[in-house]
């Protein structure tokens, strides 16, 4: 079944549960292979939760999920530039259900569980644990690990700040392998995930001391030693779990395939002799958490047994295993059946469509049909057309991400290490890419545990250098751009880079392995924070591409398209925009264009906020209106902006309202949105003198509930939180009164770029080789610059120049003002001009500072040349200048 067609694009964007991809009939295996039956009532549940305001949930749990998705997190990059951080729309769904199922619906286990069962095909004995196990569902790449990361920050801090919780504050985080692990590592190591992402509210956010109280230590591996009865993290893979009796994997085993990658955890029930109480000690508290968790599809398996005596010992000592949290992508059964446990889905289609993750593209007819399994003995003489096809789509791939400073790097998936050490051979020899022995990364052991890339045996050190050597195969330092491997398919070789999958491996309807396993190697985006859609090809023999296809039936669209060595550029490839220095008839020199560079004039002087007399603000003052009990007693309020329940607070009968913890929550928004660091206790006595005498029509008492249900009326948040924004950016918004040049920028100097495929122009008179329009209007300017004479050079001001101009805004805050082009005349002169569409109460302020930065240049310089225009959109079309000249006299509406 198709998406529907108001699915969005947007992974930000909420998603209604009427919108969500659902299979149809004709999806293979039916509806117990596809969709988990208890998430359709749950989609449901939630959304109400969270229209609601999360009624229902702890204090503890509303702050943090206010503070995750209904606060904005401004985030600064290395250049300087700032980004709103937000999380995906499924992250946020995933962490909403588990805080809904244990604080509003008091899930404890399976027969809790049993109630949101939407088919009515479930029964107690598909659940084999009887603890609280719940299981999330999220495509390859899509960020699974920030769920993990969000959940175990709300049972810490739910254990830590609510009396009644029986959640944890130690945490057994489990991976299926080392691979898994070392990723596992380098997020948690030190913290790192928890204070670089904003999981971590800002101490004193509704009254916590939330950075401060959150002490953990992580323990790695044999490093397993509790410091503490709380605040532990034990990061191992699955193997340190089992007893000692269990044969561990090792560097001098004969066979080094369960080293290297882990081994499978199997068994029969009578294998697990499982002995935690060296990993438990005095812990009578613990949440255990799964990554990859596919695994645990057997009661009889080590892995489910391992977690089924960790919860008994448990109970032995008068508690038991807070929560099982399982996150993986493909929660299935070797039988194809979802696990029922699954609580929260983000199926690939959805992940695809929404750009997420990358999209998977086959060959189309004409190209597969040109594909052939030669009759050889020989395995690279057999495969030779499907692996020169990889190479030749791999090369288009690797010229274009070179350009940008990224690396693309080939999968070859074979069937047995012997034709794993043949095929990379066969690239050694046969394509001068590949030429160096450093170029092709080998992976797996040959019987008598010799790596491939080197002579010196089994050492513990080479396996350890292999294991780098894949993981660091992304960076531009590595000088690896191939894998050929049987293993790849095991979790945890999750590179960002691979944009070829070449699969030379006979599937079988019996394999464990599912499709997106397969394409999982190559989801991962390499440019995660752009909305530019992202491809991997696939290619492979016929057997291995019906196994790729089958991934049909779960609602993916695989696209096709041509390839080869003569196959031009598609339709939806990305753009790549550069300096064009490979065009002949183009004179660099001439066409660049050089733009001072000047420091910044506007600043914010952080005065003393005392200095904000709220007697004399200027605001039309609310009307104070009068609530019944019933209305008093739930106070909700909504984003001034958008509209969407920020804060909810509802009281009982014989609650006494808390009017600090209201005006709390207002002052931390208008810190906020102002960035203002410190001087909260001043501004909340500012606020506080404002509600009580000045903001409505009479001055009003504080401790009244019905004023706190008047503060939760839309028109009295948005004239506080205005108002007093207002007054603070009069306070200490300035503006320096000079700049001093520091530098230029020429646009020759531009790094490669890209950008979605739409609309260009391919120019004469510019230094790039593309100007795209951000709108139909650029493109017709741009059209007209290469047709006027008076024009030497023109250029779209792309973020990739960094040229842009801090100004105030309507608001009366600083932003930054990205003017549109540049073009340089046949008299020298440089102009900045700004082509205007729609109206935007910005303009006039945009162009002012534009005046007064030409003005600072030619003062600072007066032998510099630079003007600007602004063209507005009904008059280019209505007058139609045709030299720029003309443009300029015509286009005077900012000018002096």
């Amino acid at each position: 079944m198709a998406l529907h067609q108001d699915f969005p694009t947007s992974p930000f964007e909420v998603l209604a549960p009427e919108i969500r991809w659902f299979p149809g009939d004709e999806s293979a295996g039916g509806l117990e292979s596809l969709l988990p039956p208890l998430v359709p009532r749950l989609r449901r549940e939630v959304k109400a939760f969270r229209d609601g305001g999360y009624v229902g949930a702890s204090e503890t749990s509303r702050s943090l999920l206010r503070w995750w998705f209904h606060t904005p997190h401004l985030v600064t990059n290395s250049d300087g530039t700032t980004y709103e951080f937000k999380y995906y729309f499924a992250q946020q769904e995933a962490v909403e259900t588990v805080i809904w199922l244990y604080e509003v619906a008091g899930v404890k286990d399976k027969y809790d569980l049993l109630r949101y069962d939407s088919l009515g095909r479930l029964s107690p004995n598909m659940f084999d644990e009887y603890w609280r196990r719940f299981v999330i569902k999220m495509a390859t790449g899509s960020g699974k690990t920030k769920v993990m990361s969000l959940l175990l920050a709300w049972s810490f801090f739910h254990r830590t700040y609510e009396e009644d919780s029986d959640l944890a504050r130690n945490f057994l985080v489990i991976a299926p392998n080392i691979i898994v692990l070392d990723r596992l590592y380098k997020d948690f190591n030190g913290l790192k995930i928890f204070f670089e992402d904003p999981v971590l509210p800002d101490n004193g956010y509704d009254g916590q001391n939330w950075k401060h109280d959150f002490q953990l230590t992580l323990h790695l591996q044999d490093n397993v030693n509790v410091i503490r009865p709380t605040g532990n993290i034990f990061l191992t893979n699955i193997h340190r779990v089992y007893t000692s009796e269990e044969d561990i994997p090792s560097p001098d085993d004969l066979d080094l395939m369960d080293y290297f990658l882990g081994k499978r955890p199997i068994g029969k029930t009578t294998d697990s002799k499982i002995d935690l109480r060296d990993v438990i000690g005095d812990i009578e508290e613990l949440v255990v958490i799964n990554d990859e968790a596919h695994h645990i599809h057997d009661p009889k398996l080590a892995w489910f047994k391992s977690i089924e005596d960790l919860h008994n010992k448990l109970q032995q000592k008068g508690s038991y295993l807070s929560l099982q949290l399982d996150v993986t992508a493909t929660p299935k059964h070797t039988n194809g059946a979802i696990f029922v446990q699954t609580i929260s889905d983000y199926p690939l289609v959805e992940a695809i469509h929404q750009n997420v993750v990358k999209h998977p593209v086959l060959p189309d007819q004409a190209s597969r049909a040109k594909l052939r399994e030669r009759k050889s003995a020989k395995y690279t003489e057999k495969y030779a057309d499907y692996i020169h096809l990889g190479v030749v789509e791999w090369r288009k791939a690797y010229e274009d991400n070179e350009k940008l400073g990224k690396k693309a790097v080939l999968f070859i998936m074979t069937d047995d290490t012997k034709n794993c050490d043949e095929v990379a051979e066969y690239l050694h020899t046969h394509y001068p890419e590949f030429e160096r022995r450093d170029s092709v990364l080998v992976i797996h052991t040959k019987n008598n545990g010799e790596i491939s890339e080197a002579t010196t045996g089994k050492k513990k050190e080479e396996l350890e250098r292999l294991r780098r050597e894949a993981d660091r195969i992304d960076s531009n330092e590595s000088p690896y751009k191939a894998i050929v491997s049987v293993m790849v398919l095991k979790e945890g070789w999750d590179v960002r880079n691979v944009t070829t999958i070449v699969g030379l491996r006979p599937y079988s309807a019996k394999s464990r392995i599912l499709p997106e396993q397969t394409l999982g190697r190559g989801l991962r985006r390499m440019y995660p924070h752009t909305d530019i859609a992202e491809y991997v090809s696939v290619i492979g023999t016929d057997a291995f591409m019906d196994f790729v296809e089958s991934i049909k039936s779960e609602g993916v669209e695989l696209e096709r398209k041509p390839m080869g060595d003569s196959i031009e550029r598609g339709p939806n490839d990305p753009l790549i925009i550069e300096v064009d220095t490979e065009n002949a008839n183009k004179d660099l020199d001439k066409l660049d264009i050089e733009i001072p560079k000047l420091t910044p004039r506007i600043y914010r002087e952080y005065k003393n906020l005392q200095d904000i007399d709220v007697s004399s603000l200027d605001h039309i003052k609310v009307p104070y209106k009068e609530f019944t009990d019933e209305e008093k007693r739930e106070i909700i309020f909504r984003d001034i902006t958008t509209n969407e329940v920020t804060h909810t607070t509802v009281l009982d009968t014989n609650a006494v309202p808390d009017y600090r913890m209201v005006l709390g929550y207002f002052t931390q928004t208008i810190m906020r949105e102002q960035r203002l660091i410190s001087g909260y206790d001043v501004l909340y006595g500012k606020v506080k003198e404002f509600v009580a005498n000045h903001l409505f029509e009479q001055s009003v008492d504080l401790e009244d509930a019905n004023t706190l249900r008047n503060l939760s009326e839309l028109q009295a948040s948005k004239t506080l939180i205005e108002t007093m924004k207002k007054a603070i950016n009069e306070l200490t918004v300035k503006d320096q009164g000079d700049a001093q040049i520091q530098g230029s920028i020429k646009l020759r100097n531009t790094r490669p770029f890209i950008a979605k495929n739409q609309g260009y122009l391919v120019p004469k008179k510019s230094v790039f080789n593309k100007v795209i329009g951000d709108s139909h209007l650029e493109l017709e300017f741009a059209a007209f610059l290469e047709d006027c004479e008076d024009v030497v050079s023109f250029a779209k001001n792309y973020q990739a120049v960094h040229f842009n101009l801090d100004y105030i805004n309507a608001d009366g805050n600083i932003s930054n003002y990205y003017p549109d082009f540049f073009v340089k005349t046949d008299s020298g002169v440089v102009y900045i001009v700004e082509t205007k569409g729609l109206e935007d109460m910005d303009v006039p302020l945009k162009m002012e500072r534009l005046r007064q930065w030409c003005r600072d240049v030619m003062q600072e310089s007066p032998n510099t040349k630079v003007d600007f225009a602004c063209v507005d959109q009904e008059s280019f079309e209505r007058y139609r200048p045709t030299t720029f000249s003309e443009l300029v006299a015509g286009f005077r509406e900012y000018k002096d």
